[in-house]
């Protein structure tokens, strides 16, 4: 029974430093699955830092952004203000022109009409200074004659 019991107790120092060992080793793997969460534990400190860093300029870009999409669309109201400006200018000239051209046309019929009338005058003037050189060479005669009969 004795020698039974010692051999009970030699399988059990046997487990014990089995036991032992396994333990030391998972102590080890604990120790470093301990150091890898820590490690981790960082990382994601570092990254949620990081993307509170990312987070923080995206903002701002925003807000830069934003503030110049307003300056745009108050510059792009203004161009658009400029240009209904500028297409009631145009509208008001395109009538001014047609105004304008309407006068011209007038002015050339008047022109037309005068070189026509001119023509006419010029006509009767030419026939006037023909008829005025017949009488005055009918003048000349009969003052011719006149002179040779008080000769």
């Amino acid at each position: 029974r004795l020698s039974g019991q010692e051999q009970e107790i030699n399988n059990l120092k046997q487990r014990k430093i089995v036991v032992d060992e396994e333990n030391a080793h998972l102590k080890n793997e604990f120790s470093n699955l301990n150091q890898k969460f820590k490690d981790k534990s960082q990382e994601l400190k570092d990254t949620e830092e990081c993307a509170q860093k990312k987070e923080e300029q995206n903002r701002l870009v925003i807000k830069n952004l934003e503030e110049e999409n307003k300056g745009l669309n108050t510059r792009c109201a203004d161009l658009l203000n400029d240009l209904e400006k500028l297409r009631k200018q145009e509208a008001q000239w395109k009538i001014e022109i047609s105004g304008t051209d309407a006068k011209i046309k007038n002015l050339e019929t008047d022109l037309t009409e005068a070189r026509k009338q001119m023509k006419e005058l010029h006509s009767k003037c030419s026939n006037l200074s023909s008829q005025l050189a017949v009488k005055q060479e009918e003048l000349s005669q009969k003052d011719y004659d006149m002179a040779r009969a008080r000769q």
